[in-house]
């Protein structure tokens, strides 16, 4: 296996430039109806950051220029991540299906000063938008063939910021996390030092994350570039579009997460035709329901490789490519070069004195360079000054030091991997005329692992519908924050300070 320093790959768009000039005739990247080589990306990296510094777009008190990249999964996203940050400018991935609130949101708390997105999230925007604006189809393209070497990108690497991706604690509006050059390439050199190595130059990789989602972007797209390999981009997850796509390139690892194998373990034979030239299926973001590891693992005779990571570590943290064997519910051990300790409320490490040699649950703390430097934007709820930092994510070790994930400290609802708190939507809720007061909660879901369901009381005499509050949901939050039930209570339980008990109503 070859090894990579960080220090030879000092900011995170030179990968691309390093693929290129190993093998620049080789495919980067297919998509329906497009295929590009690494030479033609790296053409259109080069373009995109001439293009934007072309622009004069200046750096403010809190940084280099923000720009925020609200696109699918196709080709042009690649081009526009890795020219963001070839110009030393910093990429705000946003999900594209956000509503103008949530849009408008992450544009204003990230201060960015370009857009590049589909129409319909331009046209959601209105004059909310930057004012230097690009879409997807129209003057896109002239970006991505604008003339290169005019000028002179500043020096950015290492510890510099790389990417704000907004994510959610359990109250509040999204936060930045500010993710430098280092820890996103601190994650593949970590994921390398793996016996066999998840991911060579001979793999073609199935890319259907989300690019703006964390384990997109850079367990997908990031591993992609950074070994030189080829992605396979699907823009709108189908189960049997994905599985066609697959056979057709000759897909051999696949980067997915729990509905994605969910719909597959639900295909027999079909999924085993598939799947025969794909040696490695990886699955994060949210727990596996173990029933559906079970099926697909008959079906193909390849076991779902689970992980654990957030946004915050670029993003794994624990695999079961780390250990010895896969063991259903279980998210594996550290990956190289990262350390895991789980401590009980008052810091203290968990001890392995149970009978059967595994461990009480306790907080998942974790150290490693591939860890972020803080929420947006000064710094704050980074790592400890000697490295160290919170998951806020509960988990026990079986005897043999494989870990297990029992539940989430606050009240963070994970649904397919994705973060929804509980407290937008209540605001959400709040805000329909014929609400006085609702509670969110998270509860089990078959597919995708949990969902939301509210608790709402009307206003007196009201007589809204679930149906009319689902609907008001939607047209305020991306469908997977939306409730899947709404439950009417006549009151909320309350502590003496006011604060909905959420422990007696679950």
């Amino acid at each position: 296996m070859q090894e990579v320093s960080i220090s030879a790959v000092g900011n995170f768009s030179d990968v691309v430039r390093r693929a290129a000039a190993t093998g620049g005739d080789r495919p980067a990247l297919r998509s329906h109806d497009a295929e590009l080589t690494w030479a033609d990306l790296d053409r259109q990296v080069d373009a995109v950051a001439a293009g934007l510094l072309a622009r004069g777009i200046p750096a403010d008190e809190r940084g280099p220029a923000r720009v925020a990249i609200a696109l699918p999964n196709v080709p042009e996203f690649a081009a526009v991540f890795f020219g963001v940050l070839r110009a030393g400018l910093v990429a705000v991935p946003v999900n594209p299906a956000y509503t103008a609130r949530e849009l408008t949101h992450v544009l204003s708390d990230s201060g960015a000063a370009v857009l590049v997105a589909t129409g319909p999230v331009l046209e959601a925007l209105g004059e909310a938008a930057p004012a230097v604006r690009y879409q997807l189809g129209k003057n896109l393209a002239g970006l991505l063939s604008a003339p290169t070497g005019i000028t002179q990108a500043p020096t950015a690497g290492g510890d510099d910021l790389a990417v704000l991706l907004y994510t959610s604690g359990t109250a509040g509006a999204p936060k930045g996390a500010m993710l430098p050059h280092r820890a996103l390439l601190a994650n593949h050199e970590q994921l390398a030092r793996l016996e066999p190595a998840p991911v060579t130059p001979d793999d073609v990789l199935l890319l259907a994350v989300p690019l703006f989602h964390a384990y997109g972007l850079n367990s997908g797209l990031g591993a992609v570039a950074f070994h030189g390999a080829c992605g396979v981009l699907v823009e709108r997850f189908d189960p049997a579009d994905s599985l066609e796509a697959i056979e057709r390139h000759g897909v051999t690892g696949v980067v997915g997460v729990p509905p994605m194998f969910i719909a597959w373990s639900l295909m027999g034979e079909r999924l085993a035709r598939a799947w025969s030239g794909v040696r490695l299926a990886v699955c994060g973001a949210s727990p596996l329901d173990p029933a559906a590891e079970r099926r697909f693992a008959e079906a193909t005779g390849r076991p779902v490789h689970q992980g654990y990571g957030l946004t915050e570590a670029a993003p794994v943290l624990t695999s079961t490519l780390a250990s010895p064997s896969v063991k259903p519910g279980a998210i594996g051990r550290p990956i190289p070069g990262v350390e895991v300790r789980l401590v009980d409320a008052a810091g203290e490490d968990v001890l392995d004195d149970d009978e059967d040699g595994s461990s009480d649950p306790g907080e998942i703390v974790a150290r490693g360079s591939n860890l972020f430097r803080g929420y947006w934007p000064d710094g704050a709820g980074g790592p400890s000054a000697d490295g160290w930092w919170a998951t806020g994510d509960v988990a026990y070790a079986d005897e043999d030091g494989d870990l297990f994930i029992v539940d989430r400290l606050g009240e963070l609802i994970l649904v397919s991997g994705f973060n929804v708190y509980p407290h937008e939507v209540e605001s959400v809720l709040a805000a329909h005329e014929s609400v006085a007061e609702a509670a969110v909660l998270g509860v089990p879901h078959p597919y995708t692992g949990r969902t939301v369901k509210a608790l709402v009381v009307r206003v007196p005499g009201s007589q809204v519908t679930a149906e009319e509050l689902i609907a008001h949901c939607e047209r305020n939050l991306a469908r997977f924050k939306c409730p899947t039930a709404v439950e009417f209570v006549a009151e909320l339980p309350h502590s003496a300070t006011g604060k909905v008990r959420k422990g007696e109503l679950r």
